[in-house]
């Protein structure tokens, strides 16, 4: 059940960004409330005012930010149910796996004691890269969840894993893990 949760959905640079507003609207629409957390790059593919209109309330970017005293990586763990990453960079990946915490989605993924959904989304090369399935697997023995990728065309012109899945089995998804 999504209604009435709190959600926290990451957003990192890639394409599938655009999809991560649908998801988002699907997830208000079920009466989820949903704070968009997004890293610098993702900002290159969608702006903050799409997450800001689909959320009536400000994105989180930055660690210091005065909506929240405490630290945004703080109060955002402290007040949320489930963190979702759509899409989950190869570099985000990384960067949770090794327990880098150098923006606020990082941080933020450190101070996070509740269920984690990623959705991976990236070129399939890089997807099968030994690097990315090492960190993978590290997540996953961490307790991190995963939906997809799936197989698909990519944006960069190829067909093959990495397509993040679409928003609808996502929201399945966190149903599923808020159950």
């Amino acid at each position: 059940m999504i209604s009435g949760r709190r959600l926290i959905v990451g957003v990192t640079g890639g394409i599938a960004a655009y999809k991560t507003a649908g998801l988002v609207s699907q997830l208000v629409q079920s009466d989820a409330d949903v704070t968009v957390v997004m890293t610098r790059s993702s900002q290159e593919f969608v702006g903050q005012a799409t997450f800001a209109a689909l959320t009536a309330k400000p994105v989180a970017t930055e660690l210091f930010d005065s909506h929240y005293p405490l630290g945004a990586h703080i109060e955002l763990a402290q007040n949320a149910d489930l963190l979702c990453v759509a899409p989950a960079s190869a570099r985000c990946l990384a960067r949770f796996a090794q327990g880098t915490s150098d923006d606020l989605l990082s941080t933020l993924y450190l101070c996070f004691g509740g269920p984690i959904l990623l959705a991976p989304a990236m070129n399939v090369q890089m997807w099968e890269n030994p690097a990315v399935q090492r960190n993978v697997q590290r997540l996953r023995d961490d307790g991190v969840n995963f939906v997809g990728p799936e197989d698909g065309w990519l944006s960069c012109r190829q067909s093959g894993v990495g397509r993040m899945v679409d928003p609808e089995q996502i929201a399945a998804s966190i149903a599923d893990l808020l159950s």
